[in-house]
């Protein structure tokens, strides 16, 4: 039985339910808060290995919740909230926030995103070793062994969407959909141009060869 702990701070009493739900299937432990000034006094006795932060909470609202928990913990958090504005995400990064989730969501998908976070926050690899590379999610630079570059956020988050699944190909629509979060509408060039700058900045890093690879008339893959 696994016994990684998951926070859910969340007052909506049926998203809480079904995100208790999905993760007890998956065979974790979960907890629920649903009032933001409760989070801290319950931190002070517990060490929860992830917790999913909901913005708008009763009586602290998330970004103040998140801010008090960086003082204390570095432990994993995925903010969910239902506003899809760039600028609300970047300040969620700015605090300290690891991922995050937009309402309405996938309740798998937020299984799925908790358990790539763990499987990092665990110090697990995201690429085989040939590759070894180290994304910080605060400051939006990739590391191989001693070289460092800095990427934009949309660059990170392609990366990031793209490692967490080597192997696996995406199509140009599935990384719009992850890295515009807003659902604006942007053409195949735009992705095409976002990889190819990826591309040249990870070479900056050493790689024998780039592991963002082309699959011809479908999109991309990130082959370890």
């Amino acid at each position: 039985m696994n016994d990684q702990l998951i926070l859910i701070v969340e007052d909506e009493e049926k998203i809480a339910a079904v995100l208790q739900e999905y993760l007890s299937a998956a065979h974790l432990r979960t907890h629920r808060i649903a009032d933001g000034n409760a989070v801290l006094p319950w931190l002070h006795s517990h060490k929860p290995d992830l917790i999913l932060l909901d913005l708008m909470l009763p009586g602290s609202d998330g970004m103040s919740v998140c801010r008090e928990i960086r003082k204390i913990s570095d432990v994993p958090i995925i903010m969910i909230t239902a506003r899809r504005e760039e600028r609300d995400r970047l300040a969620g990064f700015d605090l300290g926030v690891d991922d995050y989730i937009c309402k309405p969501f996938s309740p798998k998908e937020v299984v799925a995103r908790v358990g790539a976070l763990l499987r990092r926050s665990k110090g697990e690899t995201r690429a085989a070793p040939t590759t070894r590379l180290v994304m910080d999610r605060r400051t939006y630079r990739v590391s191989l062994g001693d070289r460092t570059v800095a990427l934009t956020a949309l660059e990170f988050g392609m990366l990031d969407a793209l490692m967490g699944s080597p192997g696996r190909i995406f199509t140009r629509d599935e990384i719009m959909d992850r890295i515009y979060r807003d659902f604006r509408i942007v053409n195949d060039r735009t992705i095409d141009s976002h990889i190819k700058k990826l591309r040249r900045k990870l070479g900056t890093l050493g790689l024998d060869e780039s592991p963002l690879r082309s699959v011809y008339g479908v999109g991309y893959k990130f082959d370890a």
